[in-house]
């Protein structure tokens, strides 16, 4: 069986959906491939940088990319992390098994030293519960 595709999605591709793209990679990626859009595209926050790294998971190519790129794309699930992304999102014409909502706070919102370290906690915990349900579903397929 091939990996499962999976797709993060928020507004600017800056912070949270390339946390989950560098974090599913870094915890499943023999299992998974992982990418990661906005629907606004800006740059990789340096903060994210910073946090990944600190916590020993690998950044190399993580870029900040546009949903548009992956229109017609087939994801076995589409992780969307922010609720203008959830919006924009109900249109967009990829294809996906699955579609999970995960309303997680925009870290470049939070004053707090620490925000963009417990935004990656956030992303780490659903991942562990999500994890072991999509390998139970993938045994019994």
């Amino acid at each position: 069986m091939g990996k499962l595709r999976v797709l993060f999605l928020c507004n600017a591709n800056s912070a949270r959906s390339l946390m989950g793209e560098a974090l599913l990679r870094h915890m499943a990626g023999e299992r998974f491939d992982a990418f990661s859009a906005g629907t606004q595209p800006d740059k990789p926050h340096a903060l994210t940088l910073e946090v990944l790294q600190k916590q020993g998971i690998a950044t190399h190519g993580l870029a900040s990319k546009s949903l548009d790129e992956f229109e017609g794309q087939y994801f076995d699930a589409v992780i969307v992390l922010c609720d203008k992304a959830h919006q924009a999102c109900r249109d967009w014409p990829g294809q996906s098994a699955e579609r999970l909502f995960w309303d997680i706070r925009d870290p470049r919102l939070i004053e707090r030293a620490d925000a963009y370290a417990q935004t990656l906690q956030e992303i780490r915990q659903r991942l562990s519960l999500w994890l072991p349900l999509k390998e139970r579903d993938a045994s019994q397929h």
